[in-house]
């Protein structure tokens, strides 16, 4: 069965149906509101409440076709909120320092990914979004400026300075990684 009808089921009230969208869902879900959040409890937590959005307001949902957007949007809209939640009760966590890899090393990828991972961190959770939308889940600029619900130039000039703030992150953080021996690069 393909996906629209599926949605067209689920809209009117096919628990069946809407249960195999979302698990199709699930994962990629998962992994961007991980991604928004930095937290896998945050993440699941934001997961859930875009599903129980998605069904109490599937039948509200005009185009079957546009379902995949309109689950995105669900899925950042209950991310930020999880997020401004999370600003309220703030947890701290020390950051160990760590030996970097050799170089030639296998795990470069993974440090490099950990490099990545901790200047993301460090966005707003609304730039950190449009990042995701338009990095991770491959969506040109103009869908990702809607589906965050702001205009086209906002999203440019929210996706340079969040590129220009991961730059500037990432270039502080890989000088003061220490090599093998000690020694900082």
């Amino acid at each position: 069965m393909d996906k629209r009808a599926l949605v067209e089921r689920a809209g009117r009230g096919d628990h069946d149906a809407f249960a195999v969208l979302a698990t199709a869902a699930s994962a990629r879900l998962d992994a961007a509101a991980r991604l928004i959040l930095r937290d896998p409890e945050l993440a699941r937590d934001a997961v859930q409440n875009t599903l129980v959005r998605a069904w109490r307001d599937l039948p509200g949902l005009r185009d079957p076709d546009r379902f995949d957007a309109w689950l995105h949007r669900l899925l950042v809209n209950s991310s930020l909120d999880e997020a401004r939640r999370r600003r309220r009760r703030p947890v701290q966590v020390e950051l160990l320092s760590f030996d970097g890899p050799a170089r030639g090393d296998a795990s470069a990828d993974l440090a490099d990914r950990d490099l990545v991972e901790r200047a993301l961190i460090r966005l707003q959770p609304e730039s950190r979004a449009l990042v995701v939308l338009h990095y991770y889940l491959g969506y040109p600029l103009p869908d990702a400026a809607t589906s965050l619900g702001i205009s086209l130039p906002a999203a440019k000039s929210r996706l340079h300075r969040a590129m220009l703030g991961l730059r500037l992150s990432m270039t502080a953080d890989a000088s003061v990684v220490p090599q093998r021996g000690g020694r900082p690069t």
